[in-house]
């Protein structure tokens, strides 16, 4: 294999180069209206630089994609209309992080407030609260709720299957666990302070 001329290369270089600075004056003066369409998409003005940035990153990474002549204010409207579904697909996967709430404590809260602090001791709990009462307390909620705690927490099954075990979504799986353990754990309450 030859190697190309110097000459050759070197207005190959440059000729990329000035391609490459045209696009980015192009891409940069169109700015202000991919700005104010991720104003549109996303909640906060935080986020939609967020997005605006990540489109501006992506379409200067690939730049050599793009068809000098066609339209530019379409091509980075798609990148960036396609970061926001990527964004969002993600969000619905990772989980989503709750404060606990008062109810969370709902237990401690009732033993504590019948019998003093001693009553949260790990072996004073376990002596109030039966296999037996376990399974009563399980037997009082709801079915959907209890067939959702039974797969998961007691079958240790992942929500993945208990969806698809249950024949339902995985959102409805992380719901109705939620649900269900907070009715289980008034249920073991109220059975913990009589």
């Amino acid at each position: 294999m030859s190697e190309p001329e110097p000459a050759t290369e070197a207005l190959r270089i440059a000729t990329e180069a000035r391609d490459r600075a045209r696009f980015e004056e192009e891409a940069l003066g169109l700015a202000d209206q991919v700005y104010r369409v991720a104003r549109r998409l996303v909640g906060s003005r935080e986020e939609a630089e967020d997005l605006v940035q990540e489109t501006y990153a992506r379409a200067f990474r690939s730049w050599r994609s793009y068809s000098q002549g066609t339209n530019m204010r379409a091509w980075l409207l798609r990148i960036l209309t396609n970061l926001n579904v990527d964004r969002g697909r993600r969000s619905q996967r990772t989980p989503q992080m709750q404060a606990l709430e008062e109810t969370d404590y709902y237990l401690a809260n009732k033993m504590a407030s019948a019998a003093g602090e001693d009553a949260l001791e790990q072996d004073v709990v376990v002596e109030r609260l039966s296999q037996d009462s376990v399974v009563n307390a399980l037997s009082e909620i709801q079915p959907q709720f209890r067939e959702v705690v039974v797969l998961v927490d007691i079958g240790d099954f992942t929500y993945a299957d208990a969806a698809q075990i249950l024949d339902i979504p995985i959102g409805t799986v992380m719901s109705r666990l939620h649900r269900g353990r907070r009715a289980l754990k008034q249920k073991l309450a109220e059975e913990a302070i009589r």
